[in-house]
């Protein structure tokens, strides 16, 4: 059985045909004389036992513009082992390691690789806090200029490549990161900080790191709940890159590709967590959707998730697993590409219910008053959520938002009717 997606621009809908497979896709970019419109033709030849034919879909291509973010990207197992020649390449003389205290062993193993590679190390800070709080930052900035510090290593998730971020906002120190999670904030110029619990968020190639080591092998000991929400936080960047207001071919590629190599690869880590090429699979999808995060803008699932974790002091990944569904049903009316293309990387015949269905394989938490999210908040979230305008695809309006963090709060099922 086959089941090919569609556009908006093809009435074919999904076709299955028996006894049949798939021998080559390819497109190609043709611009009509008539419309002055650049037109993708999607071609798929199909062989079945009874005949072979070619069957074309027409998409109209929209302007847009596509900026490439400058990184060096090391991907592959037992990658860890060139820290020190990129330390060395970009002229670091005094690394300073960052990570949590949880992650301090794979800081000391890093320092180890440092020092039997001559490179001399400024030494660890372990203090990386969730949505980066200000205090943190300062702390480490001292830490900074008493040990001369002349460059950063972020090993860990979100967290520690938030606080690298911070630093080097402040000090124009280069960065190479180790990301140990799925969360894909090392792939972007974005940093969000707290401060007197209000969290905001900006846009600065300056926070951009200059290396990304991402090494399978440092994933292998994420544990499988974390696993699975790091993962659904990658998925939800490459989500709303698919209907970005500065979307574009390149990234929506990326996005539904990176989609369906998470969905892929999650279930199979949740079923064995020692599966590598599950973990394979989820890194590399990890990789594409933050790759989608650095280049287009996002929308009101992030915006919600910010205002969340921020508020209320809720765990990142967490917040993004629970919120993700229904964010995308309350968009649904207004995004039928995005959807169809998000329901062909998850297999699916309808993108809210195979999100519904993927979490439930995940066996993750669904409701944000399991993660701490006090019920009298709905009501200061959805006033946060629509204080200050941005782009959604879906115009923004308290009494709907409030009823997507509503849901959310209470653990219900995502579903199209907002």
């Amino acid at each position: 059985m086959i089941s090919l997606g569609q556009s908006d621009a093809s009435p074919l809908g999904r076709i299955g045909l028996t006894d049949s497979r798939i021998t080559s896709r390819g497109f190609i970019y043709y611009l009509d004389s008539n419309s002055g419109q650049f037109l993708l033709i999607v071609y798929t030849f199909i062989l079945t036992s009874q005949l072979s034919f070619v069957l074309t879909t027409i998409v109209v291509m929209h302007p847009f513009i596509y900026n490439a973010n400058p990184a060096r990207v090391i991907f592959g197992s037992g990658t860890l082992k060139q820290v020190a020649a990129e330390v060395k390449r970009l002229g670091i003389k005094r690394p300073l390691v960052l990570s949590t205290p949880e992650q301090s062993e794979h800081a000391m193993k890093v320092e180890e690789l440092l020092k039997g590679s001559g490179v001399d190390s400024a030494g660890q800070f372990n203090k990386a806090t969730m949505h980066t709080p200000l205090d943190v930052t300062l702390e480490a900035l001292k830490v900074v200029e008493e040990r001369n510090v002349d460059g950063v290593i972020a090993i860990g998730g979100g967290s520690t490549i938030g606080l690298g971020k911070a630093i080097t906002l402040r000090t124009d120190l280069p960065q190479i990161v180790l990301p140990t999670t799925y969360a894909g904030s090392e792939m972007t110029p974005v940093i969000g900080q707290t401060e007197n619990g209000v969290k905001t968020t900006q846009t600065t190639q300056k926070v951009l790191p200059e290396v990304v080591i991402y090494d399978v092998d440092f994933t292998m000991t994420l544990p499988p709940g974390l696993s699975a929400t790091s993962g659904v936080n990658a998925i939800a960047h490459a989500v709303e890159a698919l209907y970005a207001q500065n979307g574009n071919p390149v990234i929506s590629l990326m996005a539904e590709e990176g989609i369906r190599a998470l969905a892929k690869g999650l279930p199979a880590i949740a079923e064995d967590p020692n599966n590598v090429e599950a973990r394979t699979n989820a890194l590399y999808g990890a990789w594409l959707c933050g790759t989608c995060l650095g280049h287009v803008g996002m929308s009101v699932h992030h915006k919600l998730c910010h205002v969340l974790g921020g508020t209320f002091n809720l765990p990142h990944a967490e917040t993004h697993t629970i919120v993700l569904p229904h964010a995308l049903a309350y968009n649904a009316p207004k995004i039928p590409e995005a959807l169809s293309r998000i329901a062909r990387a998850l297999d699916h015949t309808d993108a809210i219910e195979g999100l519904n269905e993927l979490l439930t394989k995940l066996k993750v938490k669904r409701a944000l008053k399991d993660i701490g999210m006090p019920e009298d908040g709905i009501d200061r979230a959805a006033d946060l959520a629509v204080k200050n305008a941005y782009w959604n695809p879906r115009p923004l309006e308290r009494d709907p938002i409030r009823e997507v963090i509503r849901r959310a709060w209470a653990g219900e099922l995502a579903a199209a009717n907002i």
